[in-house]
């Protein structure tokens, strides 16, 4: 999670979530629904550092239960979810059900524990 630190600023570097999630600049545009050139040009918007910090809490989420940082982005990328019609949690945050994303993973986890 440190890494994803922007080393100039204290949000989330859009190049290296980039870079852990295998995502070029363009398709991490269409998925924070901003033009492409928001991303190199203004890192730090509100529009898209509001996607990032959603990923990352959904990340984190997953990282409690899968217990691996690996894991859980192999789960955030490809894991189609029956509940949400079978959407990856990367879709989900794209579309902005990040909260419903969150309740979901809160569930499983009690499930796990209760």
């Amino acid at each position: 999670m440190a890494f994803l630190n922007a080393d100039t600023s204290p949000s989330i570097s859009p190049k290296r979530f980039g870079l852990v999630f295998r995502l070029d600049m363009q398709t991490l545009a269409a998925q924070a629904h901003v033009h492409r050139n928001t991303v190199r040009l203004a890192p730090d918007s509100e529009a898209i550092q509001s996607h990032l910090r959603d990923a990352v809490r959904v990340l984190r989420a997953a990282t409690d239960i899968c217990g691996s940082i690996e894991k859980a982005i192999y789960w955030f990328k490809n894991h189609p979810l029956p509940t949400f019609d079978y959407k990856t949690p990367q879709t989900l945050v794209s579309e902005k059900r990040t909260e419903a994303l969150i309740r979901y993973i809160q569930s499983l986890q009690a499930g796990y524990t209760g």
